[in-house]
């Protein structure tokens, strides 16, 4: 599979985005997706991940109440909608894969195969 990820822009604080993943390949529904994001010199930290069959979802404390993932996997597409934006989401987002279908969900970087490109969100005060 390849990820392409796309969305991403300038906002005001308060202000929404949804981020799009594309995902090649018909077997989309068999991996599990995550969303990362690194700011400049912090490290790439967990946003928020999903299960193959979109049943299971989890969020990192940050973003939990704010952030929304969800896939449509007839058009092999992984979404974040982020609303309430505050400047500390400020960082490049990136979408990841696992060729896994269960339902377990995963948080770690390490645990996903497949990498997007990254997509800049700004969020200014």
């Amino acid at each position: 599979v390849q990820l392409q990820a796309s969305g991403g822009g300038l906002v005001q604080a308060g202000g929404s985005l949804r981020l799009s993943c594309a995902a090649s390949g018909r077997t989309f529904r068999s991996y599990a997706m995550g969303w990362f994001r690194q700011a400049p010199g912090k490290e790439r930290e967990f946003v928020a991940a999903i299960s193959g069959s979109g049943g299971n979802t989890y969020y990192a404390d940050s973003v939990k109440g704010r952030f929304t993932i969800s896939r449509d996997n007839a058009k092999n597409t992984v979404y974040l909608q982020m609303n309430s934006l505050k400047p500390e989401d400020t960082a490049v987002y990136y979408c990841a894969a696992r060729d896994y279908s269960g339902s377990y969900v995963y948080s770690r970087p390490t645990a996903y195969d497949v990498w997007g490109q990254g997509t800049q969100v700004t969020v200014s005060s």
